[in-house]
């Protein structure tokens, strides 16, 4: 169950390791390439006769399309290469692959050719690699749109052709893969905005390359095995005090809901007490749905709780900033989402007095509310979601998460992880609440910051890939239901780090 956690390496790194393997890579890397994309391929449509369509590139990536269609050749394998250029025109080591491919039998032909009558059995693209910065246009831009039309498994390699593959956003037309057979390791454009979209199930092919011992890496993909240490059972000698005090700051009129959600996925992650502030002078004494939660006004919230989450549903009145001061002013292991996010933005004194605080502090910002933090507009930060992340981390020196499709926690040293659980039914009202209750759970029980940081996030979104496993949404998915199933899922990875310890 706890698979290591790949590492991230943006185009500069790949090329650095690149450079540093190529002049004495035997086989060459890009025979390695081609090579394992052919085996991808032949387990993809290993019941599915037919032609394979492989549209090749100017580039390298079309070098990695003419060894694997060379290896397809050997396997028996029909093979259609199209390729509009001139050999002559090809990088040298692309030009040896498309020499060895045309004297091992194979042809090529200009253009696309119409699909035949039963299809094609798959449809390869190879035409711009991961170094691709402007968008593709004429003849690729064409191929690009007729092969997102065939209604057949649709492969990539290294990253689909058009999309950033620092980035994730699509240039211009873009390849949509149902598969993407990606070389040496994961880079940050496959996993975050639209690159998820584009790129399919992913395989990581090494090509023989340890890619940390070259270069060492700075960010990784997030699975359970970055806070599996932290996963220890409890003593039968136990008691609440000794799994912390978590508080919600929150709930001004017409949002307690939020609030409640928060200390709801507090108390359901394991928090010793949970105790929510209400600013809303009318907001209930008592949750009837969880009366183990503490109500009370915001204003009497204890003075020494282990950790508090200030925001959901906060409001940005005088007294929700007057509150927020003094949260960030004290010493106490602090979140800060919604409301508190966006009155830190418009006060340029509370932001520096952030920016300063000895104490823990998380960050939990949508695109939005990351652009006011950082006083640009939600499509800047959106353009680069991992450079708006670090920059977030490095302003107010804190831990930050960046939500949304693949979302990216950093740390103020420059390191960072990109999360891939979760499905669009969470795009829905009160999802972040319940993320911020996570986190602040396991801060309150004294994990370390970045642990619970990490963990909450994808724990928030593993409750919800189960649920939609069980057929609870994805559409239709409400916040709430989220909380039963992270608890679930939560003690179901407590259990396997329990057995694997024995």
């Amino acid at each position: 169950m706890f698979t290591s956690a790949q590492p991230i390496y943006p185009v500069s790194g790949i090329r650095e390791i690149e450079r540093k393997l190529i002049p004495s890579a035997r086989p060459p890397l890009m025979e390695r390439a081609g090579r394992a994309a052919a085996e991808d391929a032949v387990r993809l449509i290993m019941d599915r006769p037919g032609a394979i369509l492989i549209a090749c590139g100017p580039g390298n990536n079309g070098g990695d399309g003419f060894v694997m269609a060379r290896q397809l050749r050997q396997a028996g394998r029909e093979v259609i290469v199209a390729f509009a250029n001139q050999p002559t025109t090809l990088p040298p080591e692309a030009a040896k692959a498309h020499a060895d491919f045309i004297l091992a039998g194979g042809s090529t032909v200009s253009d696309l050719p119409s699909a035949p009558a039963n299809g094609w059995a798959l449809v390869v693209d190879a035409i711009f690699g991961i170094g691709l910065k402007r968008p593709p246009e004429g003849r690729f831009a064409t191929w690009i749109n007729t092969l997102n039309a065939q209604r057949v498994p649709r492969m990539a390699l290294d990253v689909p052709s058009g999309l950033d593959a620092d980035t994730g956003r699509p240039l211009g037309p873009c390849f949509r893969a149902t598969h993407t057979t990606t070389f040496i390791a994961l880079k940050p454009g496959l996993l975050t905005l639209d690159g998820p979209d584009h790129c399919g199930e992913i395989s990581v092919q090494r090509i023989e390359i340890d890619a940390p011992a070259w270069v060492p890496a700075m960010g990784f993909h997030i699975r359970s095995s970055l806070f599996r240490d932290r996963l220890s059972g409890r003593p039968r000698n136990t008691h609440k005090g000794l799994y912390g005090d978590a508080g919600v700051l929150g709930g001004a009129t017409g949002m307690a809901g939020a609030a409640l959600l928060a200390g709801r996925a507090a108390l359901m992650l394991g928090a010793g007490r949970v105790f929510v502030g209400l600013l809303d002078p009318g907001a209930p004494t008592v949750d009837t749905n969880h009366p183990e939660l503490m109500l009370r006004n915001a204003a009497a919230l204890p003075d020494h709780l282990t950790a508090l989450a200030a925001g959901p549903g906060l409001g940005t009145d005088a007294d929700a900033r007057q509150l927020l001061s003094a949260a960030i002013e004290s010493d106490c292991p602090l979140l800060l989402d919604a409301d508190a996010l966006n009155i830190v933005s418009g006060d340029d004194k509370l932001a520096q007095t952030l920016s300063e605080r000895d104490g823990i502090t998380l960050l939990t910002p949508h695109p939005a509310e990351g652009a006011r933090l950082l006083g640009i507009t939600t499509q800047e930060v959106q353009h680069d979601r991992l450079a708006a992340a670090l920059a977030l981390a490095r302003k107010y020196r804190s831990l930050v998460v960046l939500k949304g499709a693949g979302s990216i926690i950093a740390t103020p040293d420059g390191r960072w992880f990109i999360n891939n659980t979760g499905h669009p039914g969470m795009a829905t009202a009160g999802m972040g609440d319940v993320l911020s209750g996570l986190a602040l759970s396991l801060l309150a029980q004294g994990w370390p910051a970045e642990p619970a940081l990490i963990a909450s996030v994808h724990l928030h979104g593993a409750a919800a890939d189960r649920l939609a496993r069980e057929g609870v949404g994805p559409v239709g998915l409400t916040a709430s239901e989220v909380i039963d199933a992270a608890r679930g899922v939560f003690n179901g990875w407590m259990v396997e780090a329990a057995r694997e310890r024995h």
